[in-house]
């Protein structure tokens, strides 16, 4: 079946997620050892068809190239030579950390399984593919989407 694999790459460890075939939910899969990942990719793709990578890219605030972006860009190469006929989409991945925790706090984690940052970085992965598939599947509200009963002018507190 195709599947769409979301990256959050790091030095040391990348979580990884995968679409479900009809690319509308991202599911946390794993988290691989960096130096492994290629080799995990092949394997995975031994058993699903990947017919495209969303790959976390690091940007500062203010849009400019984080320290993190040349790590990336270097394994952007390798991943393009090892998979040439799949395309690979760079996704925004500010604040997917923070995002991450929160979802292991709304969904009762405990305080010691959160500090687990291959938890954090799988779920991670997740979160930059749901991105993605949503974008991709036209379900992103747009602000004119936000009913008036939820907007900022009729939630503001009386003074």
């Amino acid at each position: 079946m195709d599947r769409i694999l979301g990256i959050d790459y790091g030095l040391r460890r990348t979580g990884i997620a995968a679409s479900d075939p009809l690319g509308i939910f991202a599911s946390a899969l794993d988290t691989v050892d960096s130096t492994k990942l290629i080799d995990y990719l092949k394997i995975y793709a031994q058993k699903e068809r990947i017919v495209r990578f969303v790959v976390g890219y690091p940007v500062n605030l203010d849009g400019r190239p984080s320290e993190a972006q040349a790590h990336v860009d270097a394994f952007l190469k390798t991943l393009e030579k090892a998979f040439p006929g799949v395309p690979v989409t760079r996704e925004d991945e500010r604040f997917t950390s923070v995002l991450a925790h929160q979802v292991m706090i709304d969904g009762g984690m405990k305080a010691k399984d959160r500090r687990n940052k291959a938890s954090v970085d799988k779920i991670s992965a997740a979160i930059i593919l749901q991105g993605f598939l949503d974008r991709q599947n036209g379900s992103v509200p747009i602000p004119a989407d936000v009913p008036e009963s939820l907007s900022r002018s009729r939630t503001r507190r009386k003074k």
